[in-house]
């Protein structure tokens, strides 16, 4: 392996997708997202699985770009969920592994897709590597508080493009990441909402199935007391009830579809239903970044919109009228975690950065 231009395979996993780059250094050489039809995760009674699915498709589309799954020399995978810890890249170990299977910190479609990358490693004796694990170490202490000690309040989020961004508006302002206090709202299958505070992320809402925002798949944040009669209805088994929280909530559930393209046609249609359902979730989203300012105690340099649906310029426009009284609002469209975790593993390869232990 050259440490200068290691060839490596990189993989995003999302809800309703699987996002894929072939990187020989700092180059990425080829990069898609695999999309998935609601449907057919849907007819997954798990996010296990998906296993076999994900790797298909994954090993199909490098034989489409002309390599072999074997020939990587190193393979990279966006962090599952994890215990809380700091920054940097590590190795995915049999540690990890076990909280992964056991889902001790939660369910996601990347806990397989971490063990997928895993077994791969251990089949072709590669190193498996992640970078800025999901769940941040320095949130305040005072916002990891729920309400009741048995159920502590989790902090999954963005980390990858989270960070990313918050450093691109820190450089618009002329500051650096270390000097801004930077409001992060992430709008895509999930999302989630920071406060980068001189650096670190001190506060966050959970995006997977916890609290903040509803998005197009997930339900965020739910009255308590009619979801503990919805699961004890018998209605639903507890992987159903999960499913209907974190991939057939939100927008699909309001509406029969997470589709931006075909909802934003019906709102042009005059469907009124599907507008106001737009601008629940656009309000949803304003009410934690104000939430986040008072993290921030008003100190707020920027406001940065980022995530695929940063690219929807009504949910953008909603978003920023609700909230530009606050701070300048910056939008990022888009996401750069394939390009953070290439980077991330590439300095770990070149020597520029140590590996962390789990």
């Amino acid at each position: 392996m050259s440490s200068m231009n290691p060839l490596m395979l990189v993989i995003m996993y999302g809800g309703t997708t699987t996002k894929v780059a072939i990187y020989s250094g700092d180059k990425d050489l080829y990069k898609e997202t695999i999309r998935h039809s609601l449907d057919e995760m849907k007819s997954f009674k798990t996010v296990w699985e998906q296993y076999d699915v994900r790797k298909r498709d994954i090993t199909g589309w490098v034989n489409s770009k002309g390599f072999r799954i074997d020939e990587f020399d190193t393979y990279v995978s966006c962090s599952g969920l994890v215990k809380p810890c700091e920054p940097g890249v590590y190795e995915i170990d049999e540690k990890m592994i076990e909280d992964f299977k056991t889902e001790k910190y939660g369910i996601h479609t990347s806990n397989p897709g971490c063990c997928l990358c895993y077994d791969l490693g251990k089949e072709f004796g590669k190193p498996v590597l992640t970078v800025d694990p999901t769940t941040d170490v320095n949130m305040m202490k005072i916002a990891t508080y729920s309400g009741h000690p048995l159920i502590p309040r989790p902090n999954s989020y963005h980390v990858l493009n989270q960070k990313a961004t918050a450093k691109f508006a820190s450089e618009k302002l002329g500051k650096t990441y270390e000097q801004a206090n930077i409001i992060v709202a992430h709008i895509g299958s999930g999302i989630t909402v920071g406060a980068h505070h001189q650096g670190k992320v001190i506060d966050v809402n959970n995006g997977i199935e916890s609290d903040g925002p509803f998005s197009p798949v997930r339900t965020g944040a739910l009255p308590v007391g009619p979801l503990v009669d919805l699961c004890y209805s018998g209605k639903y088994t507890r992987q159903e009830v999960h499913n209907m929280l974190g991939v057939e909530g939100g927008l699909a559930a309001y509406l029969g579809t997470s589709d931006g393209i075909e909802i934003e046609s019906r709102i042009q249609n005059r469907d009124e239903e599907a507008r106001i359902a737009v601008e629940a979730m656009a309000y949803q989203v304003a009410k934690e970044i104000g939430a986040r300012s008072v993290t921030l105690r008003g100190e707020v340099d920027a406001i940065a919109i980022t995530g695929g649906l940063a690219n929807w310029k009504r949910v953008v426009d909603l978003i920023t009228d609700w909230v530009k009284h606050i701070s300048p609002v910056y939008v990022y469209p888009g996401e750069n975690e394939l390009e953070s975790l290439a980077a991330g593993a590439l300095r770990y390869l070149r020597g520029e950065e140590e590996l962390k232990k789990y």
